[in-house]
């Protein structure tokens, strides 16, 4: 940092600052959105009288998070972090309040509308990742970004646990019970508005960028042109996009499905709910710890031990018999714990290197190509299980585990820090 700018700014409490503010944010952001989880395939269902149209509302979701993903960073790349955030999460409000009201009115296309705008939601929350890293020191840039994944766990958790509640309030509403988890997650989204465009100032971009004497400096050409010159300029941005995308195909293609692996064998919704509950606590609740690694032992070494955690839960959950059993429980939260460790490496590597002219844009393409892969993956999954069975997804998804350990193997070599 500039001695100017440490004059205007104290660097250390803007980042402190930040950091409180975004895990405020994901808390209630991501309470918004996951409360509707658990209703959004049953009113699928409804509005479109098939269960083989269930799954459209959550495809339609994550597609609209990879490329509102792509579209809020090149805003940020604009106008700074506090107004694409911001814009993530209205825009998610208004797709939960159009999800109602494709409930009121019967539309199934309605409600794929607003599933896309749901998306941005997500995206914004993923984003919040980045923005934690912006005027972190090197040293500390891992914790400092696990942390604010860190905080999704209580969002994450809480949320589902809504659904009973939002259910009576759209009694009381007079509006279809789905609807109501929809109804609630809008507030959610608009406190989570409200909390960055409130409290997110100074905005943590312009002032790193401020401090790189490019505030006058308007970004020149196509975001898709800045990103691929960066990767271009160093390669080990291309490994860590890769890294990022590889795990988080994993993660959904088997996630995806062991509902179904378990349902087939006669479990009870309650243990299918708890064996996801557990999935998810892998993801978020030990992001701190995996952070702190990744800034004592290198990203690489993380991004490589995420894959081999992935590779673990792969084989238990091919060798699990349907229904419950102990190698579920475990494949399931192997499964988040490796997901959590290449997620965070693979961030981090990208905050890392991702030149500060174009790091929204990078940020934005690898977050992209991070969703748009995890959708095919689902997809296909769907279709393996259907076919061959859900061990044969395990035993295929360790291919792209090999693209983890490979984008590691890659990373190490082309310089990163060890």
């Amino acid at each position: 940092m500039t001695a100017a700018v440490e004059r205007i700014h104290d660097v250390e409490a803007v980042q402190r600052r930040t950091i409180v503010t975004l895990m405020a944010a994901q808390v209630v952001g991501a309470a918004g959105i996951t409360i509707g989880i658990a209703t959004a395939s049953l009113l699928a269902r409804d509005l479109s009288g098939s269960e083989k149209l269930a799954g459209l509302s959550q495809t339609a979701q994550v597609l609209g998070t990879a490329v509102w993903a792509f579209l809020l960073a090149r805003l940020m790349s604009r106008r700074g972090r506090r107004v694409g955030l911001v814009a993530g999460y209205l825009l998610g409000a208004a797709g939960a309040v159009l999800a109602v009201v494709a409930g009121v009115v019967g539309s199934m296309a309605l409600l794929l509308v607003g599933a896309v705008l749901l998306g941005a939601t997500s995206a914004a929350n993923s984003g919040s990742r980045y923005a934690a890293t912006d005027l972190a020191p090197a040293a500390h840039r891992a914790r400092s970004l696990s942390t604010v994944v860190w905080a999704t766990t209580i969002g994450a958790v809480a949320g589902p646990n809504l659904t009973g509640p939002a259910g009576a309030i759209a009694r009381r509403l007079d509006i279809p019970e789905l609807t109501g988890p929809f109804a609630l997650g809008s507030v959610g989204m608009v406190a989570a508005a409200l909390v960055v465009g409130v409290f997110l100032r100074p905005d943590p971009l312009l002032v790193a960028r401020e401090a790189a004497g490019l505030t006058t400096t308007l970004p020149r050409g196509t975001s898709w042109g800045r990103a691929l010159a960066a990767v271009r300029e160093r390669p080990v941005l291309a490994y860590a996009v890769a890294g990022l995308a590889s795990a988080h195909a994993v993660m959904v293609s088997v996630m995806v499905m062991t509902p179904l692996h378990m349902e087939h064998g006669g479990a009870e919704l309650r243990v299918i709910g708890f064996v996801i509950s557990v999935h998810v606590l892998g993801m978020f609740a030990f992001a701190p710890v995996v952070g702190w690694l990744a800034d004592r032992l290198g990203r690489p070494r993380v991004l490589a031990a995420g894959g081999f955690l992935l590779m673990i839960s792969l084989g238990l959950c091919s060798d699990s018999p349907e229904g419950s059993s102990w190698q579920i429980f475990v494949g399931l939260l192997l499964l988040g714990l490796g997901w959590s460790f290449a997620t965070i490496a693979s961030s981090t590597l990208i905050a890392d290197h991702a030149p500060l002219d174009a790091r929204t844009d990078v940020q934005g393409v690898s977050d992209l190509v991070m969703g748009v892969t995890a959708a095919v993956a689902g997809g296909l999954a769907g279709v393996v299980v259907g076919v061959w069975g859900y061990a044969v997804l395990s035993l295929l998804s360790g291919v792209l585990v090999l693209a983890v350990l490979g984008a590691a193997a890659g990373a190490r070599l082309e310089g990163s820090p060890a």
